[in-house]
């Protein structure tokens, strides 16, 4: 199981010479640093969807074929990065040797930094440090969810949610102070991005925070939470909450 304070990189490079040299400076620069090295577009989008942990940064070359001057495979994989809600704010470095590139990276994909080609061992080491400073710092920030609702993103801290319903084309956060309904999204991917210790599906309708529940009535399925609401225990859900509890007094 990884750390937390692993910092994970995904570095994009067509050749593999130099993906090999960056991911080696990168991990010379603190034990932290867990790279993880990819050399095509294909192995890109696998590394991204299959990945058990989340990445704090990723590392794209624009160009992943010389022979085409027009080709841009990294910019593609940086908007289907940015098309990840919990990747919306997480940094991109494009690496290039274009200089028309540059800017039309920053301006559309709102990148973190840009290497230009050649880079040197204290290129990498520089980014890589600030890309841990940045990481570090997120670990000390609240947690939180990123929703979208008419084109618009939303950022809900988990410390306000305090239960999760499934209404029709959508679900409805009830929060501290208010409620919003966000539509297009389900509570199995909702589930997808909230953190796993702090909150618990009881229900096929219904997802709760552990920190909001007052009391838990087994016999009626009924959990009581801190904001006067209740939520139904679905049958297929009481065993998870009974273990979840036990050790725990609501």
């Amino acid at each position: 199981m990884e750390s937390q304070s692993v910092t994970k990189i995904l570095i994009l490079e067509d050749s593999k010479d130099s993906l090999n040299a960056v991911v080696a400076m990168a991990e010379n620069v603190s034990k932290s640093v867990s790279a993880v090295p990819v050399n095509s577009l294909e192995e890109a989008r696998a590394a991204l969807y299959q990945a058990q942990q989340p990445f704090q940064a990723f590392l794209l070359d624009i160009n992943l074929n010389p022979d085409d001057k027009d080709d841009i495979s990294g910019m593609i994989f940086a908007r289907e990065i940015r098309a990840k809600k919990e990747y919306v704010f997480t940094p991109i470095v494009m690496i290039t040797s274009i200089a028309n590139m540059e800017l039309s990276a920053y301006r559309e994909l709102h990148c973190y930094q840009y290497l230009i080609k050649p880079y040197n061992e204290a290129d990498i080491e520089q980014l890589v440090g600030k890309l841990l400073f940045l990481s570090q710092q997120g670990e000390t920030r609240e947690r939180f969810v990123m929703v979208k609702k008419d084109g618009v993103n939303y950022k809900l801290f988990c410390k306000d949610i305090i239960c999760v319903r499934a209404v029709p084309r959508g679900v409805c956060f009830v929060l501290a102070k208010e409620e919003m309904r966000v539509p297009y999204l389900s509570i199995k991917q909702l589930m997808e991005k909230l953190p796993k210790e702090q909150f618990l599906q009881v229900h096929r309708m219904c997802v709760v925070n552990c920190d909001y529940v007052e009391c838990v009535d087994t016999v009626n399925g009924l959990i009581n939470l801190k904001n006067g609401e209740t939520a139904e225990v679905g049958v297929t859900y009481k065993n998870r909450l009974i273990n979840r509890i036990k050790g725990k007094e609501y």
